[in-house]
């Protein structure tokens, strides 16, 4: 299976998962709180969780077979502050799962729902670093060009814009306002 471009379908899964998981974590916690719902629903929040580490661990694996197209259009240091940024997402992820883990887990209710709390506080902290991640990645499109190396991949030609020069393509409607 050719893993060129799979990594910009891969990374909306962790991405989204990082905005809904604190109103989903903070949901099943106060269900659990209040007796709404059985304790073991919070295995429902701990299994969407790993789902998250497991998606950036892949959206990063992606992310390198792209990084070999891209970095002939797009300056290093770019490219390195959105890897550093996602690498940093994923381990952030990974520690609140322990904690998603240890609360499904833990036999003492008080214990348990302490660290629900600390659950639903570590998914805020995920969804801070998934945001700059996100961010870090739109500018390497949207700014950096980044899709260029691959539209110019795929025409056969050599990606023009947008790259290590800091030059950004031209949109279509773009126009220089010294010409009216």
């Amino acid at each position: 299976m050719n893993l060129e471009l799979l990594h910009p379908k891969i990374v909306h899964v962790p991405i989204a998962l990082a905005v809904l998981m604190p109103l989903l974590s903070f949901g099943v916690l106060l269900a659990w709180w209040r007796s709404w719902l059985p304790r073991r629903t919070w295995i429902i929040a701990a299994a969407l969780q790993g789902v998250l580490v497991a998606a950036s661990f892949a959206a990063l694996q992606t992310g390198e077979v792209d990084e070999e197209v891209v970095e002939a259009v797009v300056a290093e240091q770019f490219l390195d502050a959105h890897e550093e940024a996602a690498e940093l997402f994923m381990w952030i992820a990974a520690i609140a799962l322990l904690f998603y883990v240890g609360a499904a887990a833990i036999k003492n209710e008080r214990v348990a729902r302490g660290l629900g709390a600390l659950s639903v506080l570590a998914s805020l902290v995920v969804f801070a670093q998934g945001y700059r991640v996100g961010e870090a990645g739109g500018a390497l499109v949207y700014e950096h060009g980044a899709a260029g190396a691959f539209t110019a991949q795929s025409a056969g030609a050599a990606p023009t814009g947008g790259g290590a020069e800091g030059a950004t393509p031209a949109r279509q409607g773009d126009h220089d306002d010294d010409d009216d």
